[in-house]
């Protein structure tokens, strides 16, 4: 790298970058839109890893075949207030997004909606689709599986995904509650944004196949493709932390993902067949809507969340910190500083979107660094 300074490029202007990135490789107007939409909404929200930061990863998977740009999804089974898709290893985001939008339709008429999905393709931040059940004054639920990267409890051998989890639900506070997690101490793409900085991984997130915590971001990521080295579920290693409540979170994702759709789990999500070829993710997703005014007015519904959110928010604050966060309050105020100053791009970034412009011969952006 030579160094070139990180440069801030207006959120819409990104977004349209990556919906004709997509679009330049077959992907469907409207799914390369919903594609760019989740992409862009994750840079908002300051989730450097899910952002900009994973579009090539997109493409190169789209390159092998192993991700179609063309989603065909199957209804396999339904009924008035649950489904199971097969998403034909498409768009993982244009799946996870229908599947979402299926699960608050029937909540709109059923109060419930549950969708499993089977063959998907990694989807982005799982934050994003509990706020469009939020956006409709529901609750929302997402969770995902993902290929092995996380030591069990007394364990070194990645074997469970890092599985996220999230949970939103409108309030009458300025922003829902949002919690958008990962049931690892941290993920891969923490590492990917690490090396790409070159800074080293803090240790205790990590463990190596002989029991040490290795801090080299780099050789972190290579050791992780080998499974020398592995993710530690959250609360970290052993159980003095408490690192069996995060394995345990993560098993329990693992079973809404794959049992109610009877689909891959473990190492079978590796992207990898007996002979190291390079084959679809298979990934399960399992999301939820919840109407509140199937128990209560959505009035009461949204004062009691924002009330309990305004009295945690009020209790006193440790010494030396300045305030007390809830979950999306940080994200809420991230949103509103990008939209104002642009999304950050460092050189590693723009030299991925020079490439992808100039092999595509993508016409009609004038970024700083092309």
């Amino acid at each position: 790298m030579s160094g070139k300074p990180t440069v801030y490029i207006d959120h819409l202007e990104l977004k349209r970058f990556m919906e004709e990135g997509f679009a330049v490789m077959g992907v469907p107007r409207e799914d390369a839109r919903i594609c760019a939409e989740v992409l862009v909404e994750s840079d908002l929200r300051g989730i450097q890893s899910h952002g900009i930061g994973r579009f090539m990863m997109y493409v190169d998977r789209m390159k092998l075949g192993i991700q179609q740009v063309i989603t065909k999804e199957t209804v396999l089974k339904e009924t008035a207030t649950t489904a199971l898709i097969d998403g034909g290893d498409g768009m993982g985001h244009v799946i996870a997004y229908h599947a979402m939008q299926r699960a608050i339709d029937m909540a709109k008429t059923n109060n419930v909606g549950i969708v499993a999905v089977k063959n998907s393709t990694h989807f982005g931040i799982t934050g994003y689709y509990p706020s469009m059940a939020v956006d409709n004054d529901m609750v929302g639920l997402a969770f995902s599986n993902a290929r092995p990267s996380v030591a069990p409890t007394f364990g070194v051998e990645p074997v469970i995904g890092t599985n996220p989890i999230s949970f939103g639900a409108p309030s009458d506070d300025k922003f829902p509650f949002l919690l958008d997690i990962a049931t690892s101490t941290a993920q891969r793409g923490k590492m990917e944004v690490l090396a790409r900085e070159g800074k080293p991984t803090p240790k205790g997130l990590t463990i190596a196949i002989d029991g040490s915590q290795p801090t080299d971001s780099v050789q972190l990521l290579k050791d992780f493709v080998k499974g020398t080295a592995a993710l530690l579920p959250l609360g970290g290693a052993g159980e003095e932390l408490a690192g069996y409540k995060g394995y345990g979170l993560g098993v329990m994702v693992e079973i809404l993902c794959a049992s109610f759709g009877g689909s891959a789990f473990g190492k079978a999500l590796n992207g990898f067949d007996e002979n190291g070829k390079a084959i679809p993710y298979a990934l399960g997703h399992f999301f939820m809507a919840i109407n509140p005014e199937g128990f209560i007015d959505l009035e009461t519904f949204k004062k009691t969340t924002g009330g309990i959110m305004r009295e945690i928010r009020s209790s006193k604050v440790a010494p030396g910190e300045q305030r007390i966060y809830l979950a999306g309050e940080k994200e809420y105020e991230m949103i509103e500083l990008r939209k104002a100053e642009g999304v950050p791009v460092n050189e590693a970034l723009q030299d991925d979107i020079r490439k992808h412009i100039n092999e595509y011969n993508i016409q009609g952006f004038n970024f700083s660094f092309l």
